[in-house]
C-alpha cells in the first residue's frame, strides 16, 4: 500500500475467495433461511428485505464485530487477505473502489480496482482494475456518475513499482514526484492525465457536489492542499501554513473540508520536516485534525490530542467526524473515534488490538466502510469491512 496516501504499511498476501469463510455475519444467514435467490422477483425481494429488517438483531452471530462497538453490526468482511483499503462509495452507492497490493501474486505496490456492492446483500468484492498496472496508484474515488475514477499514478515515470522509501529515517511516507492524477473509465479506458510537473500529486477526493477536486500537492514546496475543477482546470491553493495537508473530504453539502495536517514548531521539528520533504518523505507520526471552508478560510483545528490522528470523515450530519487515531498509546493500536467539529464529544467507535482506519460513510448515511485488521488469522493483512451504522 502506498502509505503517502493511506498512511499505513504492512506485508500482505491475497486471494480473493468467492466463499463466505466461517464465522460471517447473520444478515447472510437470514438470507439463506428466507430462502431468497437471484431468480426471486421484485416483490419477493422486496420481502425478504423487510424480513431482513424486522428480524431482531442477534449479537452473538455478530462475530466480526468487537465488544463496544455500539454504533456498528452486522460487521461483514468484503475481501480476504492481502492489503486492501481505501474503499470509498460511488456516489449511487452501488460500488467501490479501493486500491490492493500483494506481493505473494507478483502485485508489488498498489493498484485500484472496483466491484459492484450491494450493501443490503454483501459479497466478496470481484477484482476489476482500473488502472494500466504500470507503476504505484494510490487514492482512487469515484466521479459524478460513477462511470469514471480519479486516482494518483506513477505511470509516467516508471513502468516499475517505485523504491521503499529510506527506513532509516524513522517510520516515514514516500511522496514520490511521480504521483501525477488521472481520470479513466472504470475499465482504464479513455484515461486522461490531469496534472503534469515535478511535483507530488495524490489524494484527491470529489465533492458531493461533483462540481469540485480536493488534492494534495508539493508544488508549491511544501505540502498544501488545492482544490481544482474535476477536469484539472481552475487549480487554486486552499491551505498555506507549513507541514503536512492531506487525505482531505467534503462535508455533506460540499462547503467544508476536512483534513490531517501536522504543525511543526520548534526549530529542531521544522529542520526535519523540510529536510525529510527535500527528500521526498513525510513523517507523519504526529498529525491533528483540520477544518476550512473549501477556499481555505475559517480555517480550525479540531483536535489536540497527540499521536496520529488521520483519515477523518464527516458523519451525514456534517457536525461530526469519525477518525482514525492512536493517541491513547502513540503506536499501536488505531482505532475509530467520533467527534464533534467544535473538538467536543470524542468517543471511540472501534476496538480493535492492530488497526481500524478509512472510514466512509455510505451516501445515505446508513453504511460504513473501513478497512482492518480483523479476523486476519493473526497475519498482518488488511481486508475491507461493510457495516450497518447504528447512531
Amino acid at each position: 500500500m502506498n502509505v503517502s496516501c493511506t498512511g499505513f504499511q504492512a506485508p500482505f498476501a491475497l486471494k480473493n475467495k468467492a466463499f463466505w469463510p466461517k464465522g460471517q455475519v447473520s444478515g447472510l444467514l437470514l438470507l439463506a433461511v428466507l430462502g431468497f435467490s437471484a431468480c426471486n422477483s421484485a416483490p419477493e425481494e422486496q420481502a425478504a428485505e423487510d424480513a431482513l429488517r424486522q428480524a431482531p438483531y442477534d449479537p452473538v452471530t455478530d462475530t466480526l464485530r468487537f465488544a463496544g462497538e455500539n454504533h456498528l453490526r452486522n460487521v461483514t468482511q468484503l475481501t480476504f487477505g492481502g492489503e486492501n483499503a481505501e474503499a470509498y462509495w460511488a456516489y449511487g452507492q452501488k460500488a467501490l473502489v479501493w486500491q490492493r497490493r500483494n506481493k505473494a501474486e507478483g502485485l508489488n505496490c498498489d493498484q485500484i480496482y472496483w466491484s459492484p456492492l450491494n450493501p443490503k446483500y454483501p459479497k466478496p468484492l470481484e477484482l476489476n482494475r482500473v488502472n494500466s498496472g504500470q507503476g504505484a496508484t494510490t487514492c482512487a474515488y469515484f466521479l459524478a456518475g460513477d462511470q469514471r475514477v480519479i486516482y494518483a499514478s506513477t505511470q509516467s515515470g516508471d513502468a516499475a513499482c517505485p523504491p521503499e522509501p529510506d527506513r532509516s529515517k524513522g517510520y516515514v511516507w514516500p511522496l514520490h514526484a511521480d504521483f501525477e492524477l488521472y481520470v479513466s473509465d472504470r475499465d482504464g479506458a479513455n484515461t486522461v492525465r490531469l496534472t503534469e510537473n515535478e511535483a507530488y500529486d495524490a489524494e484527491a477526493t470529489l465533492s458531493p457536489k461533483g462540481d469540485k477536486v480536493v488534492f494534495t500537492s508539493t508544488r508549491n514546496g511544501d505540502l498544501d492542499l488545492y482544490t481544482m475543477n474535476p477536469d484539472g482546470s481552475d487549480v487554486r491553493q486552499v491551505t498555506t501554513a507549513l507541514g503536512y495537508d492531506g487525505g482531505a473530504f467534503f462535508s455533506p453539502d460540499g462547503s467544508r473540508l476536512i483534513f490531517r495536517a501536522s504543525r511543526p514548531q520548534t526549530p529542531e521539528e521544522i529542520a526535519e520536516y523540510k529536510s525529510l520533504l527535500g527528500e521526498g518523505l513525510v513523517k507523519p507520526t504526529a498529525m491533528e485534525l483540520f477544518t476550512c471552508k473549501v477556499d481555505g478560510s475559517d480555517l480550525r483545528q479540531i483536535t489536540r490530542l497527540g499521536g496520529a490522528n488521520w483519515a477523518p470523515f464527516f458523519h451525514p450530519d456534517g457536525q461530526r467526524v469519525l477518525f482514525c487515531s492512536n493517541h491513547l498509546t502513540g503506536s499501536y493500536p488505531f482505532n475509530l473515534f467520533l467527534i464533534n467539529l467544535d473538538g467536543t464529544g470524542l468517543e471511540q467507535v472501534t476496538y480493535d488490538e492492530a488497526f481500524d482506519s478509512f472510514p466512509m460513510f455510505s451516501p445515505d448515511g446508513r453504511y460504513l466502510v473501513f478497512a482492518s485488521n480483523r479476523n486476519n488469522g493473526g497475519t498482518r493483512d488488511t481486508n475491507v469491512f461493510l457495516a450497518e451504522w447504528v447512531d
